[in-house]
């Protein structure tokens, strides 16, 4: 992990490291991707008292899930928590899109499951490679109700972390990973 970029006052650039001038890794405003739930921006930092003792929280709303989250920053690693993607990842996240679909002649429930492992990993390669199996050409056979939900969850956790790294919205990202798709045809 090397230097990050954070928008400080009116646009201004600030660079920082990876901790925090409170030894936090990650700061107030900041996106970040927790795995169960995808992209999220950090709201505050609050310090709650559980079982008398002192714990501190980062406090993480998912807008698209009306959801928000309290992490320990003590266990935020563990939780898998991270920062956005950088544009090598990004990079090969595309790359794998364009690759052939990897399916295997498992049962469905069994491949079922692994999809849905491989979303909530957080991990953006391993997501791309769902998109990229469960993608539909127009002159492809149908999906079935769940292959369809699936390649959905896998395309919007992609979309939404895209659009946080490129400053675009969801659409506009969903555009982007679409014309890797095609190319892939």
């Amino acid at each position: 992990m090397g230097m990050m970029t954070a928008f400080g006052p009116r646009g201004s650039v600030l660079k920082r490291t990876n901790m925090s001038k409170t030894g936090l890794e990650f700061s107030v405003g900041d996106h970040v991707v927790y795995p169960a739930h995808g992209v999220g921006s950090i709201q505050a930092i609050e310090t709650q008292e559980v079982a008398g003792m002192s714990l501190e929280v980062y406090v993480i709303t998912f807008d698209h899930e009306k959801m928000t989250l309290r992490v320990p920053t003590k266990k935020a690693k563990t939780a898998g928590l991270r920062p956005l993607a950088e544009g090598g990842t990004v990079s090969q996240a595309l790359t794998t899109l364009k690759g052939r679909a990897r399916v295997k002649r498992t049962m469905w429930s069994r491949r079922a499951q692994e999809y849905e492992a491989k979303i909530n990993s957080g991990d953006l390669i391993s997501i791309a490679e769902v998109v990229r199996d469960l993608h539909r050409a127009e002159n492809q056979p149908e999906q079935s109700y769940s292959e369809r939900q699936l390649y959905e969850s896998a395309l919007d956790r992609m979309a939404r972390e895209v659009a946080a790294i490129e400053r675009i919205d969801r659409e506009a990202a969903i555009g982007i990973l679409t014309k890797s798709l095609v190319k892939a045809a």
